[in-house]
C-alpha cells in the first residue's frame, strides 16, 4: 500500500518543479488584483496552482496572516470577471504555513482581471509568465463560443493575408495591419478564423506576439 505524502513531502516536490506553466510562487499577497491576473491567466490557458509562502527561489517563507486568503478570494470573486471558483488547500512546512490555490482551466473564456481602473483585461500563461492576451485571442474565444457550425469563407482578403504571412514569414498584428492594409477588426477576425482552422498558429517570442502560417 503507497503511504501518503507528508505536507512537507508535498510541497517540497511541488517547489523541485520550480515555476512553470501551471505554477506560480507568490511570496506573499499584498494585491488582490495582481492574483486576478494569475487567475485570469491560468484560468484561460490550461489551469495552474498559486505556492503562496513560497519565494521565487523555492525558499518557504510560509504565509504571514489570514488577511492573504481573504484577499485572494477577493481576486477570484470581485476582480476576475465572470468570477471563478478557487480551491485552497493549507500545508504546514517546517513550522509554516503555505497556501496551494488551485485554478481549474475556464470552460468558456475568456476570464478578464479588472485592473486599478477596473478595466478588464484577459491574461494567458506562457511558461513562467502571465502575458496580456492580444485582440486576436478575444476573438478566438468569441467565435469558439458560437454554437452553429462554422466554415471558412475563402475571399480576397483571406488570400490576400495568407499569401502575406507566406511571404513575410512571422508577423506582429501591427506589422499585419500595416502591410495588408486590412482596416483591425476585420483582420483580427481574420487572424482568429485562421487560428481555429489550424491555418495560422501564434508564437511569443521577445516578449511579443507573432503570427504565422502553421506547419505541416
Amino acid at each position: 500500500m503507497k503511504r501518503a505524502l507528508t505536507d512537507t513531502q508535498y510541497i517540497q516536490r511541488l517547489v523541485a518543479e520550480g515555476e512553470h506553466c501551471h505554477q506560480d510562487f507568490k511570496f506573499e499577497i499584498s494585491d488582490a488584483r495582481k492574483i486576478a491576473r494569475s487567475i485570469s491567466a491560468f484560468a484561460n490557458t490550461e489551469g495552474g496552482r498559486l505556492l503562496v509562502g513560497v519565494k521565487d527561489n523555492g525558499k518557504i517563507a510560509g504565509v504571514r496572516s489570514e488577511e492573504e486568503i481573504y484577499m485572494i478570494e477577493t481576486a477570484a470573486g470581485m476582480y476576475s470577471q465572470p468570477p471563478i471558483q478557487t480551491t485552497t488547500r493549507t500545508f504546514t512546512v517546517e513550522g509554516k504555513t503555505v497556501l496551494e490555490i488551485s485554478i481549474d482551466e475556464a470552460p468558456v473564456k475568456p476570464i478578464f482581471a479588472l485592473d486599478e481602473n477596473n478595466t478588464p483585461k484577459a491574461y494567458i500563461r506562457i511558461k513562467d509568465e502571465n502575458i496580456l492576451a492580444t485582440p486576436v485571442h478575444l476573438k478566438v474565444w468569441q467565435h469558439s463560443k458560437k454554437k452553429e457550425g462554422s466554415f471558412l469563407s475563402f475571399t480576397d482578403k483571406e488570400q490576400q493575408l495568407l499569401d502575406l504571412l507566406k511571404e513575410r514569414g512571422a508577423l506582429t498584428l501591427n506589422q499585419c495591419n500595416k502591410l495588408s492594409r486590412l482596416n483591425r477588426h476585420t483582420l483580427c477576425n481574420l487572424l482568429a478564423d485562421f487560428i481555429r482552422f489550424g491555418l495560422v498558429t501564434p508564437v511569443f517570442q521577445a516578449h511579443k506576439f507573432l503570427f504565422k502560417l502553421k506547419e505541416d
